[in-house]
């Protein structure tokens, strides 16, 4: 039977098991355990002494995301061509959308098939921006993006797809070098392009071969470039490394491992490749930029219990034989600061049950320093069966609230954040996100938490008028509301204003790791 995953570029059908396989903001009290709350007091020099007015501070610390997909203009924009001014005003509605929601992150795809959303020494400029291989929009369209995105104080993580060469025609270039980009890599080195799946087969497309140490080291640069030139907050990978499989074509990939292969099985030598990116590219954003993140958002399944009795109580496609990605790997090696696995199942999905996977992942994670997020799949609802409930989202945020070690959620994608089908999102944002919340600090990055603002205060009507200084990346605005200081506001920049109703408040500042400072109030 065929079943229909959603990865996060695109929906995907793949083989179930009996071929092949798939299948706002509480504040901290409310998350009902000691771990997560221990989690945000950590984020304050002195937790025990932060209050406002007499009482504690009181914000939820989680990661909520969207990923904004530019790849077939699936999100933005929202087709190729579209004067400069429009490209931008449809960011910036996804920017407010976010803000709306009470999100603080966004995924944004700069990377779609070995092309870039930048002025890159390495890559064309995207075709799903102007609707032409290699034409820029005429001005620094990432420098841009990341203005405006930390101008609302919303994190910006570059969201790339390493080895990914071209699109499927006929939108994209298909499996033929000569219709890519007179300047793509691939054109230049056509000894790293492998074809899959073959000719003539649905989906055939171009693909940097991860078994040719130069196209990896090339791939690498090709990213890391974006964080040397640019103020991004994070790298972030999905889950195409090797192409899913397409019925029993093998990847074409012999002639690397006849001379690269080292003695390995060709499957060992395929996650070894994948290993050393994951690895590189780990230590390498670490030495360029200490304080940016790296996490990558994997297919949801690493193993079968029937395969391993280390894997999840599943029966789909496994990551670490199919497309030899071996996700729990790189979270016991921390490798990554996030990982977001995408759970786009509902609970008591026989063959992927989200209420089984959450903890399966949240054990993987125990014990070591990576945080978990979870995929959540908003564009599956009004799908039938399960999906046809608007419910089902709410009740998979609340059953993240039982696992302390799941700090967050990233949902696919924008334009189904935007249509809210049957009301779940405003459903789950009520319930879940109805305040603002900070990131979870990271505390093996650079942490430097500033001094309280100076901050001045006055009476307008039955209003409060806040004025402050100060020297962090960031503010926050608490109010206290019965016995809490509840947050209400962030505000980018140490230096900031803010007016709301007549009570009492208090204000920190933050690093751009959100380490946060006593209060001034």
């Amino acid at each position: 039977m065929l079943i229909l995953v959603g990865g996060v570029s695109v929906a995907r059908m793949v083989w179930s098991d009996a071929m092949s396989a798939s299948a706002g903001g509480p504040d901290i009290d409310r998350f009902g355990n000691g771990e997560r709350a221990n989690r945000a007091a950590d984020a304050r020099n002195d937790p025990q002494s932060a209050r406002c007015g007499g009482a504690p501070l009181s914000a939820p610390r989680e990661l909520r995301g969207i990923w904004i997909t530019t790849v077939e203009n699936i999100d933005w924009p929202s087709r190729p061509g579209l004067p400069a001014d429009q490209i931008k005003s449809e960011y910036i509605g996804w920017l407010d959308l976010a803000v709306q929601r009470n999100l603080n992150a966004v995924f944004v795809h700069v990377r779609p098939s070995g092309d870039a959303l930048w002025p890159s020494r390495y890559a064309p400029w995207s075709e799903w921006i102007t609707g032409v291989r290699g034409q820029g929009p005429g001005f620094d369209l990432m420098q841009w993006m990341i203005d405006e995105t930390h101008r609302r104080n919303l994190e910006f993580h570059a969201w790339f797809n390493p080895y990914r060469g071209s699109q499927p025609a006929p939108s994209g270039a298909g499996p033929d070098i000569n219709a890519l980009a007179p300047d793509h890599p691939l054109r230049q080195h056509p000894d790293w392009a492998v074809v899959y799946p073959s000719v003539g087969t649905t989906g055939s497309r171009l693909h940097f071969n991860p078994g040719i140490p130069e196209a990896r080291k090339f791939v690498e640069d090709s990213m890391l470039e974006a964080v040397e030139k640019y103020d991004v907050d994070g790298v972030h990978f999905d889950d195409f490394f090797y192409q899913y499989p397409v019925g029993k074509q093998d990847y074409p990939d012999e002639d690397a491992y006849r001379k690269y292969g080292g003695g390995l099985s060709k499957a060992d030598w395929r996650r070894d490749n994948v290993n050393k990116l994951v690895q590189e590219m780990s230590q390498r954003i670490k030495q360029l930029k200490p304080w940016v993140k790296f996490g990558i958002s994997p297919f949801g399944i690493w193993r079968n219990d029937g395969t391993d009795p280390s894997g999840s109580p599943t029966r789909g496609l496994q990551s670490y034989d199919d497309i030899y990605a071996d996700t729990r790997l790189w979270v016991r090696q921390q490798w990554l600061d996030y990982i977001v696995p995408q759970l786009y199942w509902n609970i008591g999905f026989d063959i992927a049950d989200y209420a089984k996977l959450v903890p399966w992942w949240s054990a993987v994670v125990k014990d070591t320093r990576v945080q978990l997020y979870i995929g959540q799949a908003d564009y599956r609802v009004g799908q039938s069966g399960p999906w046809s409930d608007p419910a089902e989202l709410d009740r998979q945020l609340a059953l993240n609230r039982k696992y302390p070690q799941v700090t967050g959620s990233i949902h696919f994608s924008a334009k189904s954040v935007r249509a809210d089908a049957l009301g779940s999102v405003s459903k789950y944002a009520a319930d879940f996100y109805s305040t603002p919340a900070l990131p979870p600090v990271m505390k093996w990055l650079p942490n430097r938490a500033p001094v309280a603002p100076a901050l001045r205060s006055r009476a307008d009507g039955d209003k409060t008028v806040l004025n402050w200084t100060g020297k962090g990346v960031s503010a926050a605005v608490y109010r206290v509301e019965g016995d809490k200081a509840k947050l209400v506001a962030t505000r980018r920049g140490g230096d900031g204003e803010f007016t709301g109703p007549k009570g009492t408040y208090c204000v920190t500042e933050l690093d751009r790791s959100w380490n946060e400072s006593p209060p001034s109030g």
